[in-house]
């Protein structure tokens, strides 16, 4: 099957993440770490992050009740059979099971895996020794493991056994691995859709990261098509009923394992729907990168809204008399106080932690003792959400950039064309003219026209171009030029290209008949390889009205 190719393009893009997240390990130990040591983060919230957490592999938790196909869903996956691994219509799996790559097949007990500092699971000794005795890690030596790591967990408890304890909260350590997550599976059995209390508050405890979230109806193979249609319809249901949401969450209906489907009847529904789950496990080490970026974002909000509330708080503590009663009357006084802090640092309220929470973890410090506010640091929290994680972003090649190379691939297996690839590298071979400043300039021009969908109608983007002063044969020749894709909008690339061919045109040089290479971006090189020239045209439409040509020394756009 072969989860992840082994595409060159995919591997040099894969290092352009690689090499974001580095930064953004950097930017975490020199900026944001000693401010959370500061102001005691770790004791309020989620321990300091360590390298272990930063070059993880992307993460898949696997959760559902007992033999619903967990283990035969990774053993698919991997093409292969890991250490520790049991099938069976009865409950095998009863710990906690991260599935990792390693150079040979063997099992690290849980006690040992917490402690290590190249694996991404110290925090789990929070959890204690009883929870400890329940974990493993498997290695073996399976190329997709090189990329994704999975966590086997223990079938949900239903029924009478809901009442057995199993020594420790399964609950929170579901929590704790969610999120750690890229990616969260609930597997169900056609022949099993009843969610138990058990189950029911492990999803409840997942909603925070309902992105994460995927569904999938395993065994789908095992009943007819009118009972497919009737299993679909009541899981949908029983979904419904837990998460209480409007939105319905789609449902991958296929069988994950390495035998033929049973019922042929629907296997071109059970290929196409279980290809579209492989999809987006293969773009797990890009998303991955995109993940730590947003968790980190998130945190530097969690630390700033810390950092005020216990700045503040000092700031109320008497230096010599009355302590104890003064932090009493904060306690008691805590939701006034996050009124203020947030009225006087203008922060919205989603930032703010649970208050109880918040009281709870804080009435065993003696406040007087807390560090008073550091104004520099909350100007460098500012600092790296507004200026150092763009900067490290503008780093990711874009979406579109993205969707060219994997549609381009794609066309390339399928169609057998031999003169594809050869087209692909020699326009890859030219160097985009545009650049990563340019780029970063024109993006802020971009988004002053309030792109829809990520592309600007000529109408949006009119005032902008307006400014270079050209004449409207030339304008109307550079949109032309622009609209690669002819679909009558400019996408970032496009608009890239537009607003180059403007300043060269500000500069004396007249637009081209065609668009050189040099000028082409790399989302739209694959586009062009094979595209049959356009005839020529008498006038060209575009939508730019007739300009002054006035002379403009200075950059009109700046």
């Amino acid at each position: 099957m072969g989860l992840f190719g082994g595409s060159s393009k995919k591997e040099e893009e894969q290092k352009v993440y690689f090499s974001a997240v580095d930064g953004l390990k950097k930017l975490y130990k020199a900026k944001i770490k000693p401010v959370e040591e500061m102001y005691k983060f770790d004791a309020f919230y989620s321990n300091t992050l360590t390298d272990a957490d930063f070059d993880a592999n992307p993460q898949v938790l696997l959760l559902g009740q007992y033999s619903v196909g967990k283990t035969s869903f990774i053993r698919y996956l991997i093409e292969q059979d890991f250490p520790g691994s049991h099938i069976g219509p009865e409950p095998t799996t009863d710990r906690f099971m991260a599935v990792m790559h390693g150079a040979k097949e063997r099992i690290i007990p849980g006690n040992a895996l917490a402690v290590q500092e190249d694996k991404p699971f110290k925090g789990l000794q929070q959890f204690g020794t009883n929870f400890l005795q329940r974990l493993e890690c498997s290695q073996c030596p399976s190329p997709v493991l090189e990329k994704v790591t999975f966590i086997d967990s223990p079938g949900v408890l239903s029924g009478e056994k809901q009442r057995l304890d199993r020594g420790y909260d399964f609950t929170r350590v579901i929590e704790w691995f969610a999120r750690k997550s890229d990616l969260i599976i609930l597997l169900f059995d056609a022949h099993k859709l009843d969610i138990s209390d058990e189950f029911k508050r492990a999803i409840t405890a997942l909603k925070p990261h309902d992105e994460k979230i995927r569904v999938v109806l395993n065994k789908a193979d095992s009943v007819d098509t009118q009972q497919l249609m009737r299993v679909y319809g009541a899981l949908m249901w029983s979904l419904g009923k837990v998460t209480q949401t409007p939105e319905v969450k789609r449902i991958y209906i296929s069988s994950f394992w390495n035998q033929e489907f049973k019922n042929l009847s629907n296997k071109e529904l059970f290929e196409q729907e279980r290809e579209d789950l492989l999809k987006e496990l293969r773009e797990l080490p890009r998303n991955s990168a995109m993940r730590k970026i947003n968790e980190l974002v998130k945190r530097t909000r969690q630390i700033k809204v810390h950092a005020l509330l216990i700045g503040h708080i000092k700031s109320l503590m008497p230096s010599m008399f009355g302590k104890s009663s003064k932090q009493q009357w904060i306690l008691d006084n805590m939701k006034d106080i996050f009124r203020t802090v947030q009225r006087e640092n203008h922060l919205p309220f989603g930032d703010f932690p649970n208050m109880e929470q918040f009281k709870a973890s804080i009435q065993d410090f003696d406040f007087s003792k807390f560090p008073k506010l550091d104004t520099k640091a909350i100007e460098a929290m500012d600092g790296v959400i507004g200026r150092d994680i763009p900067h490290l972003m503008n780093q990711f090649p874009s979406e579109r950039e993205d969707e060219a190379v994997v549609r381009a691939e794609a066309d390339g297996l399928d169609s057998g064309n031999p003169f594809l690839t050869v087209a692909s590298e020699r326009n890859d071979a030219v160097e985009w003219l545009v650049t990563v400043s340019e780029k970063a300039k024109y993006r802020t021009h971009f988004l002053s026209c309030n792109p829809v969908n990520g592309k600007v109608a000529g109408g949006a983007a009119k005032n902008v171009l307006m400014k270079s002063k050209l004449d409207f044969a030339s304008l109307g020749k550079i949109w032309t030029l622009s609209d690669i894709d002819k679909d009558g909008f400019l996408d970032l690339d496009e608009f890239c290209v537009a607003m180059r061919l403007c300043h060269d045109g500000m500069k004396g040089r007249l637009p081209p008949d065609v668009l050189p290479d040099a000028l082409i971006p790399p989302s739209k090189k694959n586009l062009l390889a094979n595209a049959t020239p356009p005839p020529p045209q008498e006038e060209v439409q575009a939508p730019i009205k007739q300009l002054s040509t006035e002379p403009e020394e200075e950059d009109p756009f700046a």
